[in-house]
């Protein structure tokens, strides 16, 4: 099997494509990077798929609890604005750090509101409470094909 590289100003090329107004309406954007031998040598145990089914079933069931009242929302990715801002509420240090990832991203509205969204959702998969800085910080992280120059 072969292996082809794009270039990044290929890759480029073909983002400048993609609207932003579209990839505003993904939630998770995450480049892929190859896998390193070492990587895939390492030693250290990894989550089993066993775990990750039970710690996803535990979220969806703390999301069902979550929007029982509301029968067209089973999800976070399903909230409306104004559910986001009454559900995903952050701290002071998460208003900073949200505030500076979307100036520095030159993020949308919409990005923001996805943001929040998946932070929900990693809060979740972690049993917390409340969104936490971690959350929030990884749930930036997956806006990556937001990024100016992402591909090099």
């Amino acid at each position: 099997m072969e292996t082809y590289m794009c270039g990044p100003g290929v890759v480029q090329r073909y983002l400048n494509k993609v609207s932003g107004p579209l990839l505003d309406r993904i939630d998770l954007h995450v480049e892929v990077t190859p896998v390193t031998f070492d990587q895939m040598t390492e030693t250290r145990p990894a989550e089993t798929s066993r775990a990750v089914q039970e710690r996803v079933a535990a979220a969806r069931q703390r999301q069902a609890a979550r929007f029982q009242d509301f029968p067209d929302i089973h999800s976070n990715a399903l909230m409306p604005s104004q559910m986001v801002k009454d559900i995903c509420r952050i701290d002071e240090a998460g208003r900073t750090l949200l505030k500076t990832a979307m100036e520095r991203l030159g993020l949308s509205a919409r990005a923001y509101d996805r943001i929040l969204k998946v932070a929900r959702t990693i809060a979740d998969l972690a049993a917390a409470e409340h969104i936490e800085l971690p959350h929030l910080a990884e749930a930036i992280q997956y806006r990556s094909l937001d990024r100016e120059g992402w591909a090099g």
